[in-house]
């Protein structure tokens, strides 16, 4: 298992933000990962790190990257596969064996563990509809233990596992057999709405900034309340889409923050919807970022 000290997370990250962490780690199996939970003391666990803003600051403490943790396997109608398996690789995967249900993760850059997490979900589907039952790690009881659908708590991008301290290892799908190319159809067009409608990773992003307000659109507020003209030092909204913020190079996560209160008080402002981050802010924060972000998890 690979160890470091000091270690630079700006690019693992969709966003290419981010300092240095004190110690990481890459496990590279399920005890690999299980061992380090029962004895380094409260880590953070990054996986594909597509939906957070890492800190400029650093992390000064332990951080476990599941990235290595990778292996999944298809057998019948299902699918197990370990937190760190990327979604569009799986995704892809299942489509090539026949197995319908996963097609909306073909754009989506994030890992197993973070999209259950998130219950993600686009395109009419999501992973509830999917999920069989994840092992996870219960940082309480510092034992291994087995959530089916009834454990899970699923609901609108979020899941029991952002509620309680579990920890993703890994998770099995149950798909329904299909035509390969209709699959694979859908997956293309799926793929061609996310181009024309949201950033590819050649301008760096973190996908989703706010959740979508029930009954209504986040993007959809932010442009009718004139976001897609905000930026603030290199970061600016993307030109399509009000509801993602493009790094032009250089950005820092206080840069981001600063815009995402922007963003927020337009909205607020013209519509009295107090908007809820999708994304999830890690590591040290200075006193500018400290202010934002209370008023944001206060909401």
């Amino acid at each position: 298992m690979q160890e470091y000290e000091n270690f630079e997370l700006k690019n693992y990250t969709s966003f290419k933000i981010g300092g240095n962490a004190r110690k990481v780690y890459f496990p590279e199996t399920v005890e690999e990962f299980s061992n380090l939970l029962q004895s380094i003391d409260a880590p953070i666990i990054l996986g594909g790190m597509s939906n957070v803003l890492i800190s400029s600051e650093g992390i000064n403490g332990n951080v476990i990257i599941s990235k290595k943790l990778n292996k999944f396997e298809i057998s019948g109608k299902t699918i197990k596969a370990q937190a760190g398996a990327m979604g569009p690789l799986v995704a892809k995967s299942a489509a090539q064996a026949g197995l319908s249900g996963m097609e909306f993760m073909c754009g989506f850059p994030g890992s197993i563990g973070g999209i259950v997490c998130m219950n993600a979900g686009a395109h009419g589907q999501c992973i509830s509809d999917i999920f069989s039952y994840a092992k996870v790690f219960d940082l309480n009881s510092m034992q291994i233990k087995t959530l089916y659908p009834n454990d899970m708590g699923f609901g609108y991008r979020t899941s029991t596992i952002q509620q309680e301290p579990l920890i993703v290892l890994e998770v099995e799908f149950n798909l329904t057999p299909k035509d390969k190319n209709e699959i694979l159809s859908k997956m293309e067009a799926n793929q061609e709405f996310r181009k024309n409608k949201q950033p590819n990773l050649s301008k760096p992003n973190c996908g989703s900034v706010f959740k979508n307000p029930k009954d209504n659109s986040a993007g959809r507020l932010l442009e009718l309340a004139g976001a897609k003209e905000l930026c603030v030092g290199n970061v600016q909204v993307f030109e399509n889409h009000a509801n993602f913020i493009i790094n032009n190079g250089g950005a820092r996560s206080e840069d981001v923050s600063l815009l995402m209160k922007k963003m927020y008080n337009k909205v607020k402002e013209k519509f009295g919807i107090k908007l809820i981050p999708e994304i999830k802010f890690i590591g040290e924060m200075n006193e500018v970022e400290k202010e934002i972000w209370k008023e944001f998890l206060n909401n």
